[in-house]
């Protein structure tokens, strides 16, 4: 049975590599920040043919539309360009 696992950034920081394997077999991993849903990791949903090709899609469906467009991460990030 699939679970919710619920994490805060420094824990999911401190736990990643088990958080992946628990993601790998369909739990669904929220990234929280002050107790507030931010992230979601989850496995990738299953290839049918398993090829480079099908890999390259589904990357190509999250991007942004114009190519030239890059996402904008500003609220992670200080003044100084450090971590907040």
């Amino acid at each position: 049975m699939a679970m919710k696992i619920f994490a805060d950034i420094p824990e999911a920081a401190e736990r990643f590599e088990e958080l992946v394997d628990l993601a790998r077999r369909n739990d669904e991993i929220v990234i929280c920040r002050a107790g507030q849903p931010i992230a979601v990791l989850t496995a990738p949903p299953k290839l049918s043919q398993g090829t480079m090709d099908d890999f390259l899609a589904l990357a190509a469906e999250s991007r942004p539309a114009n190519a030239d467009q890059t996402p904008n991460h500003d609220d992670l990030y200080d003044e100084n360009g450090l971590p907040k």
